[in-house]
């Protein structure tokens, strides 16, 4: 499983998708991500702090547990090789630069890993580009908005 900071965000702070992704995946389990991830989930608990969509004490749990399993994350290096085919990927979808950057990070996977990956993203242009890309990708607000209106 390849995470953009949009799903790891999930696993600190429960919103849309994060049921979908407990479901899907064990604590044990390996989720590869960008380093980009880091500075990214960090930024995305403190703006929702800043905008009072967490209590300090939320936002204090959920900062401190993600930088505790930090290390754990199998984490792509931003380097030369890794970012080679970001200029390619912004030319032919529609992303913004963090996005390519995962994306990238997510076809160097597959490429060294030789197995399929699914790229878990709560964006929906990331997710349908990742699937040009010939990538698995699942956006877990989908099944989770579906799963809303069912019950």
């Amino acid at each position: 499983m390849y995470a953009d900071s949009s799903v790891i965000v999930k696993r600190y702070y429960d919103e849309v998708g994060t049921e979908r992704l407990r479901e899907r995946f064990a604590p044990a389990d390996r989720i590869f991500t960008s380093r980009l991830a880091y500075a990214e989930v960090h930024a995305a608990l403190a703006r929702k702090r800043r905008d009072r969509a967490i209590s300090e004490a939320v936002y204090q749990r959920s900062a401190s547990a993600f930088e505790a399993d930090w290390p754990a994350y199998d984490q792509v290096a931003l380097d030369a090789t890794t970012l080679g085919p970001v200029r390619r990927l912004v030319r032919q979808h529609a992303l913004c630069g963090a996005d390519a950057v995962h994306l990238a990070a997510a076809v160097w996977l597959r490429e060294q890993a030789g197995d399929p990956v699914e790229l878990w993203a709560s964006d929906d242009r990331l997710v349908q580009a990742a699937r040009r890309e010939r990538l698995t990708a699942v956006n877990p607000e989908i099944w989770s908005q579906v799963a809303r209106r069912r019950s």
